[in-house]
């Protein structure tokens, strides 16, 4: 019983590793058996926070509904980084937590309670790490030619210090029975769910800050310039995909692929994608789809990979998208910049195997390469230009027959500064004599806004001009705009020089009566109707606020810019108080406050100051009708009995 009991009390902790959404049972490749899966007699410990998670399986105690891993392998061919996502959804997401809760039972305070807290999820983070690192990753390496099982496989290992781990909504804080944790130990702030609820989450495992890696092998004696395989286990892996990315190396390729199901090939599944990057790496997707009803049937995948010459190779060829011999093509500032982004190098050539761009310049110290995305990226020394001839290159070695000459250098620099008075940022361009005339529009902008465009024309003088704020809330304000010029590929920035919008305060206007009154009274004389307009000048949402003899209330009518509140006096008359002094504030979403002061007059003293009953019948010296005895009674009456209720509320 007691080996039991420490076996369920690891698997109640291996579930803490949900972080990880590592799908992966272990090869033993130890024991040279990859193509036997065993789910192994392991001791656990746990003393003093110490935790041993080797040899055990994720897939025989996790569900998850969909998994994404990339493993990018760094350049020294022992070390590399990997991340891997998951989604649970629905149900799934219910056992996790139960799961979850059940890993602190007797070990912290609050485990075990069918409630899943926040304090318990900080707990499992801390713990993750340790755990992952203990844990086979089901990925092998060798060098040779077609390897398969009985082989003594470079296997892969995690690295504790470079593993973070985050979630999404494990613990929702908008849970509707979100609750205050109820130990006695609990941290300020702690609270609680149900492990029942079945709210989506996503769990996350990546690269420590200030690390260089998070997993590493043993070294493969040729870096990849000859025969290598990759082996992986994806036995229980229900539905997931594997991204390898691995380092440069000329002439790389994907040669054979074989999925064994127990030691027999399956032909029927799709093979894998292999993608050559402008950055010279090669990426290869896997899309692995095993449903549960093949289990326990051990799915073994092999990738062989070679730098053998391939023959009747292409070599790559400009296209006519790409810029003419002689282009001009501008930088933003100095220093390292995208030139050009991926999206537009993707249609400068063609080759049926990749291709990069290699680039020499005339100018000492700068430099290009271009980014797994495609992006062409220049690396300058300060405002000056330089030119640079550069040819297509293939990942087999094979260059483009024509070259093409490009000049590269820094268009103009800028400042700017707010002038609140005119609403407008001025804008200053000093232009560096890289083109001889140009073509500028700009506009004041935010993520979600922006402001009406200028064009300008810039010569090889600097100019300055005003673009407007108008359209703009309060908050930080760029400049966006384009440049177009002769034999120069337009060129797009946004700059931000630290500018920001000041907010204007809200503008409340009171809409009197035919009679110029400030308020309409109705027939009980416990309460009065105000009226008006409300403007924020930013065109923010504003929040109306009224205060009267001590009181406040915010029970307006609001629609569009109109404002319409009732308003009583009772706690007015119990004070005594009988002329109504009403301020009404405005604070839009910046916190900008506009204030409105209203005097509305008692209605039944001898001068009534203009404002009106809703009868209409003022009295001949301009008073109003004296009440009898027994009308002021029962108004006094009414005014205490509504003063006591809103008391009770």
């Amino acid at each position: 019983m007691a080996d039991v009991h420490a076996r369920l009390k690891i698997s109640s902790l291996l579930l803490s590793v949900i972080m990880l959404m590592m799908t992966f049972s272990p090869m033993q490749l130890q024991e040279n058996r990859f193509e036997e899966h065993i789910v192994p007699n392991v001791e656990a410990r746990q003393d003093a926070g110490e935790v041993n998670c080797s040899g055990l399986t994720f897939e025989d105690l996790f569900e998850y509904d969909f998994a994404h891993f990339e493993l990018e392998i760094l350049d020294d061919w022992a070390t590399s980084n990997y991340y891997a996502n998951s989604w649970v959804n629905g149900s799934n997401g219910a056992v996790v937590r139960d799961n979850l809760d059940g890993l602190f039972d007797g070990l912290a305070p609050g485990g075990g309670n069918d409630w899943l807290s926040s304090d318990e999820r900080d707990a499992v983070k801390a713990i993750g790490p340790d755990c992952i690192a203990d844990m086979d990753t089901r990925i092998g390496l060798k060098e040779g030619w077609s390897h398969r099982s009985g082989v003594d496989w470079n296997n892969w290992s995690f690295v504790q210090e470079g593993i973070a781990l985050d979630e999404v909504n494990l613990v929702p804080s908008d849970h509707e029975e979100k609750r205050t944790c109820q130990n006695l130990l609990a941290s300020n702030g702690c609270y609680e769910i149900p492990v029942s609820a079945t709210d989506d989450l996503e769990i996350s495992m990546f690269l420590a800050d200030g690390e260089a890696y998070n997993t590493q092998f043993n070294q493969l004696p040729n870096k990849g310039v000859s025969n290598f395989t990759l082996a992986l286990n994806v036995t229980n892996v229900t539905d997931a995909m594997f991204v390898f990315t691995f380092p440069q190396t000329q002439g790389l390729r994907m040669l054979e692929y074989a999925t064994l199901d127990d030691g027999i090939q399956n032909d029927a599944l799709e093979i894998p994608i292999v993608e050559n990057l402008p950055n010279g790496r090669m990426r290869v997707s896997i899309d692995v789809e095993y449903p549960a009803s093949n289990y326990p049937a051990i799915r073994e995948i092999y990738i062989d990979f070679t730098t053998q010459q391939v023959e009747d190779n292409d070599i790559p060829i400009w296209s006519s998208s790409a810029p003419d011999d002689g282009m001009i093509i501008p930088l933003s500032d100095d220093g390292t910049v995208i030139a050009v982004d991926g999206e537009n190098t993707e249609n400068w050539a063609t080759d049926n195997h990749g291709w990069t761009l290699d680039c020499d310049f005339v100018e000492d110290g700068w430099s290009s390469q271009m980014d797994e995305d495609g992006a062409f990226i220049i690396t300058s020394v300060g405002t000056g230009t330089s030119q640079a001839t550069c040819n297509l290159i293939d990942p087999y070695g094979e260059s483009s027959e024509l070259s093409r000459t490009w000049t590269f250098g820094q268009l103009f620099t800028s400042s700017a500064v707010m002038n609140e008075q005119s609403e407008e940022v001025e804008f200053t361009i000093t232009p560096t004599g890289l083109v001889g005339e140009m073509t500028i529009v700009a506009h004041a902008h935010q993520s979600d806004n922006m402001a009406d465009a200028k064009t300008i024309t810039v010569a090889t003088s600097e100019i300055t001009t005003g673009l407007s704020l108008k359209k703009l809330r309060p908050g930080m304000v760029m400049i966006m705009g384009a440049a177009d010029a002769t034999n120069m590929m337009p060129y797009s920035f946004i700059l931000n020089f630290g500018l920001e919008k000041s907010s204007s305060p809200p503008v409340i206007e009171l809409v009197t009566g035919i009679s110029q009154e400030n308020a309409t009274w109705d027939d009980s004389g416990l309460k009065f109707t105000l009226k008006g307009i409300v403007i924020d000048p930013d065109g923010e949402e504003v929040t109306l606020l009224l205060s009267l003899c001590g009181g406040s209330t915010t029970d307006f009518t609001q629609v569009g810019t109109n404002w319409e509140i009732d308003v009583s006096i009772a706690s007015c008359m119990q004070q005594g108080i009988t002329e109504y002094d009403v301020i009404i504030s405005a604070t839009d979403e910046s916190g900008v406050i506009g204030t409105l002061s209203v005097f509305v007059p008692d209605p039944y003293a001898e001068d009534n100051g203009g404002a009106i009953i809703d009868d209409g019948k003022p009295s001949e010296e301009g008073g109003l009708p004296s009440l009898s005895m027994l009308s002021t009674l029962i108004i006094t009456l009414l005014a205490m009995a509504f003063w006591q209720r809103k008391q009770y509320l």
